[in-house]
């Protein structure tokens, strides 16, 4: 047995077998994982886009926290708001395409009527030669308006633009108090289709679960199949050369049951040379099978020590 496991432990075999089991560890415990965890976040978006398709909306202050924050398991539901808004309190969202189109979005400061103040993305415009185009300001006076909850995102890494309005690259609460002076609620809301102070609606992500499940799955398949195609290999190449062996065997006796019946023949006794060239053949046929396995003549040190199972 220990004469059969030092046939493997040569450079090729070990760091295959490395290979794969390195390979199956990543694929357990990092890239399925990562895939999976896709899926879950994508099924819980969904989740949460169907409740904002299905639920009546509910007043602003039922959803949104005291700090004026909204918890992750209630974003996109479905909300209204009363008050004014604040038009000189006002930002360009710039390079954030809608439908694949160029847009600019206006974000816009919204005060209610219990004082609150909510950062408002009131739609999107086309730019004009990648300047702010003409849009419609945003109305005077008291009005209801329907959206949805929203995460505050992180501070953009580009400086903002400096203009009236001001033009920035995220949708960030400080930043945006920083540029208008108006401090406003850490989260935001995406104003609905049809709702004063609208302009071109920005329509919701559509619900879609994703390649990630199908994915994760492959990647704990290629994780079994790795280190199973290394056994599997071993075992192929122990049944090969017990095959050969065995071959060999039967040759051999092959070979002394020739002498046997040759010695009490007086018409023809194998000379050294047949003899040889026997040999010589069985020599070249293994030589073959192993070439046929292995693509190359590296298996010829095997033969060359006489090493067998």
């Amino acid at each position: 047995m220990s004469s059969r496991i030092r046939q493997f432990l040569t450079p090729g075999w070990v760091l295959t077998a490395v290979f794969a089991l390195i390979f199956a560890y990543f694929a357990f415990t990092v890239l399925a994982p990562w895939q999976l965890g896709k899926n879950e976040a994508t099924q819980n978006r969904n989740d949460q886009l169907r409740v904002a398709f299905e639920e009546d909306p509910v007043p602003a202050s039922s959803i949104y926290n005291a700090d004026g924050t909204v918890d992750p398991g209630d974003e996109w539901r479905r909300v209204t708001l009363t008050g004014n808004y604040l038009p000189e309190d006002e930002v360009i969202l710039r390079n954030r395409p809608v439908d694949q189109s160029p847009a600019m979005q206006a974000l816009t400061a919204f005060e209610t009527t219990d004082g609150s103040v909510f950062l408002v993305n009131r739609g999107w415009e086309h730019p004009v030669d990648g300047n702010v185009p003409d849009y419609d300001a945003a109305p005077s006076g008291q009005v209801t308006i329907q959206g949805f909850t929203r995460k505050d995102e992180m501070m953009p890494e580009r400086a903002p633009i400096e203009g009236d309005p001001a033009q920035v690259y995220g949708i960030n609460s400080e930043l945006f108090t920083e540029l208008t002076g108006q401090e406003v609620n850490p989260d935001y809301v995406l104003i609905d289709s049809d709702q004063p102070g609208g302009l071109r609606n920005i329509p919701l992500p559509s619900l879609e679960s994703g390649p990630y499940l199908s994915y994760g799955i492959q990647w704990i398949f290629f994780g079994i199949a790795a280190p199973a195609a290394v056994v599997w290999f071993v075992y192929a190449e122990i049944r090969e050369r017990r095959r050969e062996r065995e071959e060999q065997a039967e040759h051999i006796a092959a070979l002394q049951k020739v002498r046997v019946s040759s010695a009490g023949d007086d018409e023809h006794t194998p000379t050294p040379e047949e003899t040889q060239d026997n040999q010589d053949a069985t020599e070249a046929r293994r030589a073959q099978r192993m070439a046929q396995r292995y693509g190359s003549s590296s298996h010829n040190r095997y033969v060359d020590r006489g090493e067998r199972f």
